[in-house]
């Protein structure tokens, strides 16, 4: 579900930078990209905002094997799942309706409305274990 965000100053800050960054960055890659640039903005309001842009549905989160959460517009609003190796970071889309239907069914038997859910997918990429094939490619983003 979208909740719809006021528009602020650092809001179109923060949306036009992860914009002009090819791939997933982090808050504090993205504060000091700000800070280049010349806009100032503290770091506690790079991830707050970064946080409300997820929760509004308009950017994709995915973790990398420390912890640290990175971020990117999302492409076209719609919602996505990746498939994140632990290793390097790098992240695949992966097409999940099973997951969808999944969720959605789940939320009428147990009678919930407007459903959301997370689902994070790790692994190790061919890259970081050379030797081990994967039988099929997603579409890679990094």
């Amino acid at each position: 579900m979208q909740v719809p965000l006021r528009t602020t100053r650092q809001r179109t800050a923060v949306m036009s930078a992860l914009q002009q960054r090819a791939g997933f960055t982090s808050a504090q890659d993205l504060h000091e990209a700000l800070e280049v640039d010349g806009i100032t903005i503290g770091l506690t309001t790079v991830y707050r905002t970064l946080h409300a842009l997820d929760r509004s549905g308009q950017v994709d989160v995915v973790r990398e094997k420390s912890g640290e959460r990175l971020y990117r517009p999302r492409p076209d609003g719609g919602h996505r799942h990746y498939l994140v190796c632990r290793e390097c970071g790098l992240s695949a889309e992966v097409e999940a309706s099973a997951v969808e239907s999944w969720a959605e069914k789940l939320g009428e038997v147990m009678g919930f409305t407007e459903v959301e859910h997370t689902v994070e997918l790790t692994g190790v990429c061919n890259g970081c274990h050379p030797g081990r094939t994967a039988p099929a490619r997603a579409e890679q983003h990094t």
